[in-house]
């Protein structure tokens, strides 16, 4: 599993972790039951705390992206398709909301566009 993390990012380390085995869970590259990395390993491989990668694992089941197995270690779990097309569907929410807020502050689409391409450099 090929995760990279960024530390000068104003992304907590938990969060990208999320985001990336989402991406996976999503792209295929992570199938229903395949197992995750345990805890103490993926810390070991990023550098990172174990707590961070707990954290990051309990989110993704929280969402239901993982299930945990006491003893056994965390699996993906299935129905992912339908999660991820309402967290889209959600992002697409707030994205009409920011758009519709710059609007009525006076903003233009071009500058709406280019304020999105600065942060999303970011």
């Amino acid at each position: 599993m090929k995760i990279i993390l960024n530390n000068s990012s104003m992304t907590p380390i938990y969060e990208q972790l999320v985001d990336q085995i989402k991406a996976m869970i999503v792209g295929d590259q992570l199938k229903e039951d395949d197992i995750l990395p345990s805890v103490r390993t993926l810390s070991k491989d990023l550098k990172i705390s174990a707590l961070t990668v707990k954290k990051a694992y309990d989110t993704l089941e929280a969402e239901g992206f993982t299930v945990t197995v006491h003893g056994k270690g965390t699996y993906v779990a299935g129905n992912n398709k339908e999660l991820m097309i309402e967290e889209r569907r959600k992002v697409e929410a707030d994205l009409e909301m920011a758009i519709q807020k710059g609007r009525r502050s006076g903003m233009s689409d071009q500058e709406i566009l280019q304020l999105i391409d600065l942060i999303m450099e970011g």
